[in-house]
């Protein structure tokens, strides 16, 4: 993002550079990169904040599953904004040109990846519990329920933490004119494995026998109202599965330019020797990040319940945390004693009726 001479430009004897200046290489959208995620950052973190804490009343409220896996979405988003955005991009490459200590970039360099990872990996638990809940309702009701929910969390996030762990040894590529090493391809496929392809495939999948399914049932429902014309209209696709198809789509255009270019740089050119290449990675780096801060935009326009929570946390109006846990048991006992009054009604109405005496019309014979 700095404005750093190209080498491949001209020779270095013409430009005058230092041996360790031969490996940076020229950014040519100056300035833009830095307003972009500035912009990016002060509009993302209070965004995913408040979708945080909406999702967290809505948890609380319902007690279900679907929302601590929205809520793990974006706290993993917070986390890359943090460490991607502000510590790497901002920091790092704009305020001190990454003159910074070896130790203390590679460690950053660690946390960037695991917090990358944690993000996208976030999103499998929410597609594999649609696709429970759609294709084996019954098996959803026993197996998808809060705790088994935030213990599934709690590992998939540990997991991915974890796998930043080697990207310690991530070499800057694109500022480095030495030819890639073993270990870098190692890494960079590995990379684009874990972020891209192996999700994608996942995403692919599960969310193909979704739509088969729903399909599946769509004809059902029709054949149904065919046989029988006042049976109910048919079931469209829901709000929960529209909004998963919308999270890992948007996700998946996102990602795919950068995952291209990161395999390009490897096999074919490098940003010493073309700056182009440099251009479609910073643009597909602005592309990926995007990815962090619409999420809040595609459940407000998707999901009514998150409006309303949204809407109650900015006019600072609060509720019951736990209804579900205090509102139905009052409502059973409510329900029970309004039972138990009617049923004993009746029963002393049949009582009286029963014990008391004929009227003189009914106890007159017939003559």
């Amino acid at each position: 993002m700095i404005d750093w001479p190209n080498v491949s430009a001209s020779g270095p004897q013409d430009l005058g550079l230092k041996p360790e200046e031969l490996q940076r290489s020229k950014c040519v959208l100056g300035l833009i990169p830095v307003v972009y995620y500035s912009v990016l950052l002060c509009v993302g973190v209070p965004v995913n904040i408040l979708t945080a804490v909406a999702l967290s009343r809505l948890a609380c409220r319902t007690k279900k599953a679907l929302y601590y896996y929205l809520l793990a979405v974006t706290g993993s988003d917070i986390l890359s904004q943090l460490f991607i955005i502000f510590v790497g991009f901002l920091l790092e490459t704009a305020v001190f040109h990454r003159d910074v200590p070896a130790l203390l970039l590679h460690s950053v360099s660690a946390a960037e990846f695991a917090a990358n990872h944690a993000s996208i990996w976030s999103t499998v638990p929410l597609t594999v519990d649609r696709y429970v809940a759609l294709c084996h309702p019954l098996l959803h009701r026993q197996i998808s329920y809060p705790a088994r929910a935030r213990r599934i969390i709690a590992v998939v996030l540990t997991l991915s933490l974890a796998s930043g762990v080697p990207f310690f040894w991530w070499s800057d590529m694109w500022r480095n004119s030495n030819p890639p090493t073993s270990v870098d391809t190692v890494l960079v496929w590995t990379h684009v494995t874990l972020i891209y392809f192996l999700p994608c495939s996942i995403f692919l999948v599960l969310n193909s026998l979704i739509i088969h399914r729903l399909r599946v049932r769509l004809r059902q429902q029709r054949s149904q109202e065919d046989r029988e014309p006042k049976s109910a209209p048919p079931r469209r696709l829901g709000k929960t599965t529209a909004m998963l198809l919308a999270i890992t789509s948007v996700f998946a255009v996102l990602w795919a330019p950068r995952t291209t270019v990161v395999i390009y740089h490897l096999y074919v050119s490098s940003v010493h020797q073309n700056w182009r290449v440099h251009l479609a990675y910073d643009l597909s780096n602005m592309l990926a990040m995007l990815n962090t801060a619409v999420n809040f935009f595609l459940y407000c326009f998707v999901s009514k319940p998150f409006r309303a929570a949204v809407r109650d946390v900015v006019l600072l109006r609060g509720g019951p945390l736990y209804p579900g846990r205090t509102l139905p048991q009052r409502q059973a006992h409510t329900n029970a004693s309004i039972s138990s009054l009617y049923t004993g009604h009746g029963h002393n109405k049949r009582s009286q009726r029963d014990s008391s005496p004929l009227s003189p019309r009914r106890a007159r014979k017939p003559s």
